[in-house]
């Protein structure tokens, strides 16, 4: 029996040391930590002085959004809708489902390249969209970094390798332009919220009116360019066929066709109909400075124990 009792004492001895080892060893990590607490505070409070300087230097960014409603599309207007069943008749073929939502389609165009890009030409905001700095409330004006653009010779200026060039292509307006822009959907209610985001609140707001008008505008042009297809094509059908029926069917959507181009002539908001109209913001938007500080202090005292820590482990 004594034996045992020795031999179970003796085989308990390892494992009391192991602990008694990491008792120490925590003693010396938090006498460690301690001895290096001058570091953690120079190391923090310099990122803490960093964070503050690099929020306090951020521009602040305006945003302003509008609130839309899809206009109620004429139902007769497109030749696919138009001919449904009555398309045989007439030895047209148009596909299988001629059902477009113009909402999602007036979205996706106005984040296309193609639209983006002549909406930059039309209103020549290359210079607000690549080259602005920030925004001088007194004088309502954009200043413009002067490393990119100079105001006074009207000229970019900036130093790029190839195969960028000084002034910005259109491909790196595009960039820039669709992070800015936002067109999202409400799948419940339909409704379409538009916002731009600039350092200056008028030109945000400018644009957002502007988006809309252009959208709306070329919507109802690829609908007008479509119907004048759609009765071209008609009236050669109507040229070649004699027989009643038929013509009856053809007549009946060139008028359709004709209801179409009418409908698009009088009305101005064609796709979009504003709910709520783009407003001039009168605080920003972002950045959170209080944020990025939190965050910039945060992450020294993160680097200032793995510093502690690192040189711990390496004296062991």
């Amino acid at each position: 029996m004594e034996n045992n009792s020795n031999n179970l004492n003796q085989a308990n001895m390892p494992m009391q040391n192991n602990i008694a080892d990491d008792e120490i060893d925590l003693r010396e990590l938090f006498t460690a930590i301690w001895q290096g607490k001058w570091i953690i505070v120079i190391i923090t409070a310099l990122f803490a002085s960093a964070s503050v300087y690099y929020a306090v230097n951020l521009p602040n960014i305006y945003k302003s959004e509008a609130l839309l409603a899809p206009a109620e599309q004429d139902k007769a207007g497109g030749l696919v809708g138009q001919l449904g069943g009555l398309a045989s008749l007439a030895g047209v073929n148009l596909g299988a489902n001629g059902n477009v939502d113009k909402t999602q389609l007036a979205i996706e165009i106005l984040r296309s390249r193609k639209f983006s890009r002549e909406f930059i030409n039309k209103y020549d905001i290359l210079p607000d969209l690549m080259a602005a700095k920030t925004w001088n409330s007194e004088t309502n004006t954009v200043l413009y970094d002067e490393n990119f653009y100079d105001v006074e010779q009207n000229k970019w200026v900036r130093e790029v390798k190839a195969p960028y060039k000084p002034e910005p292509s259109m491909q790196e307006a595009y960039k820039k332009f669709i992070k800015i822009i936002s067109a999202n959907k409400n799948e419940e209610t339909g409704m379409v919220t538009l916002s731009v985001e600039h350092v200056s609140p008028v030109v945000a707001q400018q644009w957002v009116n502007w988006l809309i008008d252009d959208i709306n505008q070329t919507m109802k042009a690829r609908d007008v360019i479509e119907a004048n297809k759609s009765t071209d094509f008609l009236t050669q059908q109507l040229e070649q066929t004699k027989i009643a029926d038929i013509r009856a069917v053809l007549y009946k959507l060139v008028e359709e066709q004709a209801k179409t181009i009418m409908f698009a002539n009088v009305r101005d908001e064609y796709v979009f109909k504003i709910i709520d109209p783009a407003i001039i913001p009168e605080q920003k938007a972002k950045p959170a400075r209080a944020l990025i500080c939190v965050l910039g202090t945060f992450l020294g005292g993160m680097i200032s124990f793995i510093i502690i820590l690192f040189r711990y482990f390496l004296k062991k």
